[in-house]
């Protein structure tokens, strides 16, 4: 199930996001001068990439046709020939498609007949180089495009294959499609849940971060429901199938990834109805050109034509294609600088409407990783006591909370050694043994005598932090409290974006006193906790009816149905999983949030340019138009005045990579 581009569609369709017919494609070795069998074949690279070859060929004959006018005499005609030919070739064939299959008149049909028009009258230079600049427009956002389609299969990696169940008491494995509602499966210490269900037997620790978003993983006992794709901890549990497979909560991730994907943006529309009018208008004024001059004004035929074809010159909309493209590329380029990605050049122009960022919790707004932030140890135990003997417990163990206690430990340079007898109590903590003294480090509610450390407790918990006690044979020993730690620019790009009248909003899968307390240390007033990914998707469509366009920023697999249903997806580059990677539309390459406030800055500001091209490009192509009714303009004159507009927005669009 790959990721691709589709080659067979239309610019400005929607694309589909997976094509299940695909064979996945074999990457090329370095060195190797021909594609190996199963992925692209040169025929499908010339494809993919024909538009923008045919534009570079298409140049390169204007060029040497131009310089060769005085000496070629024909055979520079022949090369203009060639150049309309080579670079016209892909947008006729759209506009005859469009014609012949939509019944639809759009801009590439009439570049085409205002250049075949200037060529009628022997200005061939002219309508060579409208060819060029339109195909090369085509090409680079083509370009962009491709940027934006890449393999998906991550996410299918982390889909489960296999279950074990019980019949009769015997253990069977058997594909994940054959499980029934109601079957039993087991689940060994350190596999993969393989369907969404309910606890019927064992207790354990599961890692549900790919679809809760959840850092530390949770406990799981008799009753509590399980999720296909999340990872199992240290005990065995025996699980009841609730759900097939088509129908788990992981499923859904992959599919309203595809539905969200496949939905067109709102422009889309207006931008098709407004080609439409335009070409429409264009050839209809043109054809009134030909015929009503010479009965009512007593033109001459040849006056007439003329006049007809400097009106498809000007009119043609070089300028106004060049009024966006440049720009958007530009930014796209200032961005990637600044550590920015723009999947594709639409999402830079959406970024200056947005009203909401919504942020995923861990990993997004935190670090993802958990960190010792509070000892507290009993009276007559220092810290440092406490850390070296929690971490010698720890030592042997893989736990997200040992490995930061053992960190802790190992940055204040505090030795530890190894226990010399270890045993996990799945769902209280750990005991272990060394010189003859036992250990125990777990849960304060296993370990603490009832009102000990109520108020220290309280504290800890209500600041979103996990408290484990440490104590030995005869009683506590202390309290170690971790926490999933805040970005430090977290605060300070919320600020940015409440600058920019945006609203921040958390969305998240994490318990609702853990996002508030990270909530209120990044100044973010509204929260939404303890949602599923569908959730998520839902709490974004809600966003964007109150408030208006929205952006999601997250990095989980369970970001990704809201990171595609949200009018911008930003993604954390840096430690994003790859499938959030692929569905966002923009990637901080360094995970810096303050790079969202500038994201939507520099929307703003293109969108700004984009405005002020659009304006000086239709006052152009309304001057010269007049002009021409009015007074009549030479052709030259005509290709000279519509071209220098297409320049000069060019480079009105280039002051972004400033």
């Amino acid at each position: 199930m790959n990721f691709i581009l589709n080659p067979t569609y239309r610019r400005g369709q929607v694309r589909p996001l997976i094509d299940t017919n695909v064979k996945a494609p074999v990457r090329m070795a370095k060195g190797n001068s021909q594609l190996k069998s199963g992925s692209k074949t040169w025929s499908d690279v010339l494809h993919t990439h024909g538009e923008a070859f045919a534009a570079g060929v298409s140049g390169l004959l204007i060029v040497l046709a131009w310089l060769g006018e005085s000496r070629l005499g024909a055979i520079s005609v022949l090369l203009y020939l060639a150049a309309y030919v080579i670079g016209g070739v892909a947008k006729a064939k759209e506009g005859v498609l469009a014609l012949v299959k939509e019944r639809k008149l759009d801009v590439n049909l009439l570049m085409l007949l205002a250049a075949a028009g200037a060529a009628g009258i022997g200005y061939w230079a002219e309508g060579a180089l409208l060819i060029f600049i339109f195909a090369l427009s085509g090409a680079l956002e083509e370009y962009s495009q491709q940027r934006s389609r890449r393999d998906l299969s991550a996410l299918l990696s982390l889909k489960p294959e296999t279950a074990r169940i019980l019949v009769n008491g015997e253990e069977r494995v058997v594909s994940i499609d054959e499980l029934s509602v109601g079957d039993s499966v087991l689940v060994k210490p350190g596999e993969q849940i393989p369907a969404d269900g309910t606890v019927i037997r064992g207790a354990s620790e599961v890692n549900q971060a790919t679809i809760t978003g959840e850092s530390v993983p949770v406990e799981k006992n008799k009753g509590m429901e399980v999720f296909a794709g999340t990872m199992n901890g240290t005990g065995s549990l025996l699980i009841r199938v609730d759900r097939r497979e088509e129908e788990s909560t992981f499923s859904k991730i992959l599919r309203l990834v595809r539905e969200a994907e496949q939905q067109a943006p709102p422009s889309q529309g207006k931008i098709d109805r407004l080609e439409g009018i335009y070409v429409k208008v264009v050839l209809v004024v043109t054809g009134l050109l030909l015929l009503l001059p010479p009965v009512l004004l007593g033109w001459s035929w040849g006056d007439t034509v003329y006049r007809a074809m400097v009106f498809m010159v000007v009119a043609s909309p070089c300028a106004v294609v060049a009024s966006i493209m440049p720009a958007v590329l530009s930014a796209m380029s200032q961005g990637a600088r600044k550590g920015l990605l723009f999947k594709g050049g639409a999402y830079v122009q959406t970024l200056s409407e947005i009203q909401v960022v919504a942020f995923d919790k861990t990993g997004t707004l935190t670090r993802g990783e958990l960190a010792v932030t509070d000892l507290i140890p009993l009276e007559g135990i220092d810290e440092g006591r406490l850390l070296q003997e929690a971490a010698t417990m720890e030592s042997l163990s893989e736990h997200p909370l040992a490995r930061a206690i053992v960190s802790e430990a190992e940055e204040r340079g505090i030795a530890f050694r190894q226990p010399e007898r270890f045993e996990s109590k799945t769902g209280w903590g750990v005991k272990a043994e060394w010189d003859g003294q036992v250990r125990r480090l777990g849960k304060p509610a296993w370990l603490l005598p009832e009102g000990m450390w109520t108020d220290p407790l309280k504290r800890l918990e209500a600041e979103g932090k996990t408290v484990v006690c440490l104590a030995d044979e005869s009683g506590p020993m202390g309290l170690i409290a971790l926490k999933d730690t805040i970005r430090p620019e977290a605060k300070e790009a919320v600020e940015q974006l409440k600058k920019l009248g945006v609203t921040p909003v958390m969305l998240t899968g994490d318990r609702s006193w853990t996002a508030e307390a990270i909530a209120r240390q990044a100044g973010i007033e509204q929260v939404r906790a303890e949602l599923l990914p569908e959730e998520k998707v839902k709490a974004i469509r809600e966003l964007e009816k109150t408030y208006g366009p929205t952006v999601m920023v997250g990095d989980g697999v369970n970001d990704a149905p809201a990171l595609a249903g949200a009018t911008v997806g930003i993604a954390m580059g840096a430690a994003g999983s790859d499938v959030a990677l692929e569905t966002a539309r923009v990637v901080l390459m360094n995970d810096d949030l303050n790079k969202v406030a500038e994201a939507i800055a520099l929307g703003k500001r293109t969108w700004k340019i984009i405005r002020q091209n659009l304006i000086f490009a239709l006052g152009v192509i309304a001057l010269l138009i007049t002009a021409n009714f009015i007074q009549g303009i030479p052709l030259p004159l005509g290709v000279v005045g519509h071209e220098g507009s297409t320049l000069l927005v060019i480079l009105n669009g280039l002051r972004l990579l400033k």
